[in-house]
């Protein structure tokens, strides 16, 4: 292991410390520290707001970090990148039941899934708003699309949006077997 993994191990260690939304905390924290709203930091930046988190890295490790997720050569930090790099690592079991539940959304088996995809497997009628008349069919199914698109939010859903998201539920649980209960009785796999 490299001095980068290492340190990514340490603050991997330090998110999941703070429970299943010390990642997802990190998250709003770096967007409130992305001033200028590009989606990215730089070494000195990544330096101060992690330290402000109590999550310290002297400058050689923060510039490694963002050397190795750096991915356009901008001397920046993509911030999803990074997060995503945070998340640990999930077993082939997980995997595959994620794809799994994915492949039940994506109806048209073109690899993303739509808000006409969902119709067919999940309905709104009987949502609380909808049932008010507040909301429509259609908004309460892009709104559950939502929770698993990027933080772009387009309406649709690739497996690698899908994955990212059942990343971070797959660090509060503790075993495959737990997980794969869980999903397999939320997808009705």
């Amino acid at each position: 292991m490299d001095a980068v993994d290492a340190t990514m191990e340490k603050l991997r260690a330090q998110c999941l410390s703070r429970g299943a939304s010390g990642i997802q905390g990190l998250a709003r924290f770096f967007r409130r520290m992305d001033r200028d709203r590009s989606r990215s930091l730089d070494a000195g930046e990544l330096q101060r707001g992690l330290a402000e988190l109590g999550l310290v890295l002297d400058t050689a490790e923060a510039q490694g970090v963002c050397r190795r997720w750096d991915r356009d050569g901008s001397g920046t930090l993509d911030l999803e990148e990074f997060l995503r790099a945070l998340r640990p690592p999930m077993s082939q079991v997980r995997e595959a039941v994620i794809t799994a539940a994915f492949a039940k959304l994506d109806r048209s088996g073109d690899g993303v899934v739509t808000v006409d995809d969902l119709r067919g497997v999940y309905s709104g009628r009987a949502h609380p708003r909808v049932r008010s008349g507040e909301w429509t069919e259609e908004e309460v199914l892009r709104r559950f699309l939502d929770n698993f698109d990027s933080s772009e939010k387009d309406g649709q859903v690739t497996l690698a949006e899908f994955q990212d998201y059942y990343s971070g539920v797959s660090a509060s649980v503790d075993t495959d077997e737990e997980f794969v209960a869980m999903m397999t009785s939320a997808w009705r796999l």
